[in-house]
């Protein structure tokens, strides 16, 4: 399944490509060193991967295409209501409307003195008996405490920031613009303080019933903490997609140093994470070997929202996938994708409400499998916020494929500026493990300075989930 296998197809070519874009290099090309360029070095295309069958190409769908089919292949998940610890990563399955006026009592902004009229002032008696409320004591009042008894015209009292103003206080003086004489009773201001100055008036972030977010709105840590101040001890969301990873292949190992003919799993390890970032619940991530009936029965099997494979979607002699979905009746919705690298990835209905996205198994062209495919059926399925679409700047030429759209990653540069990176041959991951995002380059390429479309990495944008937990079973051989 060529997964993890660097020699599985060659890397691309680092050396500057020719003028015409439009001609493929030269199969034979290698990389002539294992630094990133320092100049407006052209990118090359991958020399790697042949041309697809006229067969293979009749139904293959355009990328920005495929993108939106696999956006528009399902419908929301049902709403759950959470705790607010679990809520976290999923999007709002009905508006925020805050159960309290914010703040829901007049409040001190300030450590100070709560004063009432103009000044100067008496301070009024901060003593503590048993019998007191405890609202104020040798510090004054202190927060959250019950209402402190009201203050008469020219009396002040001491106040710490968040505590309840006391009912007829006109301001709060700061510590460090008051000064106390007299014996310790009169209070002076050092400057001229406002009606209501650094007083929260109740209700001043918002009243009780309205509308603090839309539905649909994914939950940070800024929201739980939002809707814990309007409330809350709960959310309704939209339920995770349940996701099960099928990693595919007799090769692959999941421990130690490549040897005899067999490599390492990367995509084991990375998928999980990966699909957690997008929002998902990982269910288990299992390997499979180049069997059919064991792949049968695994998706077959499967009770997950979506099981997402890796490898076996071409027609190789151990490649499974599209059997194993006619011989389950599935809908084949993208068949084949006008990409580099990932092109032979596909998207089929299992079932109503469930779905399998075939990943190349190369481990690039499953990350473009991942970004074209799984997350747009994710995000529509846990009703998350799509990111707004944005262009960058290439610093660099990239040489294009003559009919596919190509992804390359890209680091930041000086603004609206993205650097391409090398090493982003379909079985490298070198160069988007150093990558911020990814670009969109169109069939024939981008010249240095030309503007393409950018796709953050999960963990760049909202990156809300990634530690979530997992459950990892194991199937088929080690």
């Amino acid at each position: 399944m060529f997964n993890g296998d660097p020699f599985s197809e060659a890397p691309s070519a680092d050396r500057p490509a020719p003028d015409d874009r439009s001609r493929r290099p030269d199969s034979s090309a290698e990389p002539t060193g294992p630094t990133e360029p320092t100049g407006p070095t052209k990118v090359d295309q991958p020399a790697d991967v042949p041309d697809e069958a006229p067969e293979a190409r009749a139904h293959a769908t355009a990328w920005h295409a495929a993108r939106t089919a696999a956006a528009r292949a399902a419908q929301p998940l049902p709403s759950v209501v959470r705790p607010l610890g679990e809520a976290l990563g999923q999007a709002l399955a009905e508006p925020l409307a805050a159960l309290t006026d914010l703040p829901s009592f007049d409040t001190s902004a300030m450590d100070g003195w709560a004063v009432a009229g103009p000044g100067p002032w008496r301070l009024v008696s901060e003593d503590v008996t048993p019998e007191d409320t405890g609202t104020r004591t040798d510090a004054g009042i202190l927060a959250g405490h019950a209402e402190a008894a009201p203050l008469s015209d020219g009396d002040a009292v001491r106040i710490a920031t968040g505590a309840r103003v006391p009912p007829g206080a006109t301001a709060v003086l700061r510590s460090e613009h008051g000064k106390v004489r007299g014996e310790g009773r009169e209070l002076y201001a050092s400057r001229h303080i406002t009606q209501g100055q650094d007083i929260r008036p109740r209700g001043q972030e918002c009243r009780r019933g309205d509308v603090l977010l839309p539905a649909g709105a994914l939950v940070t840590p800024v929201v739980l903490g939002l809707a814990a101040a309007a409330g809350y001890d709960e959310l309704a969301v939209t339920s995770r997609a349940r996701v099960e990873v099928l990693v595919l292949g007799d090769e692959l190992l999941r421990a130690g140093l490549p040897h005899d003919g067999r490599i390492r799993d990367a995509l084991g390890p990375l998928l999980g994470p990966w699909l957690r970032a997008l929002g998902a619940e990982v269910v288990a991530t299992r390997h499979v070997g180049d069997d059919p009936e064991a792949l049968h029965t695994a998706v077959s099997a499967s009770t997950a929202d979506v099981v997402v494979t890796t490898g076996g979607t071409a027609a190789g002699p151990v490649d499974h996938v599209h059997p194993t979905l006619r011989r389950l009746g599935a809908e084949q919705l993208v068949d084949g994708v006008e990409v580099r690298p990932g092109h032979p990835m596909l998207l089929a209905r299992l079932a109503p409400g469930r779905y399998l996205v075939g990943l190349p198994g190369n481990p690039l062209a499953a990350v473009s499998g991942l970004l074209t495919l799984a997350e747009p059926l994710l995000r529509t399925l846990s009703a998350r916020p799509a990111p707004p679409p944005y262009r960058a700047r290439l610093t660099e030429a990239v040489q294009g494929h003559p009919v596919d759209t190509r992804l390359i990653p890209v680091v930041y540069q000086h603004g609206d500026r993205v650097r391409p990176l090398r090493f982003h041959g379909p079985a490298m991951l070198r160069g988007v493990a150093a990558a911020d995002a990814l670009a969109v380059v169109p069939p024939g390429g981008a010249d240095q300075g030309a503007e393409a479309e950018i796709l953050d990495l999960p963990w760049t944008a909202d990156g809300i989930g990634i530690s979530a937990g997992t459950t990892t079973g194991t199937g088929g051989t080690p």
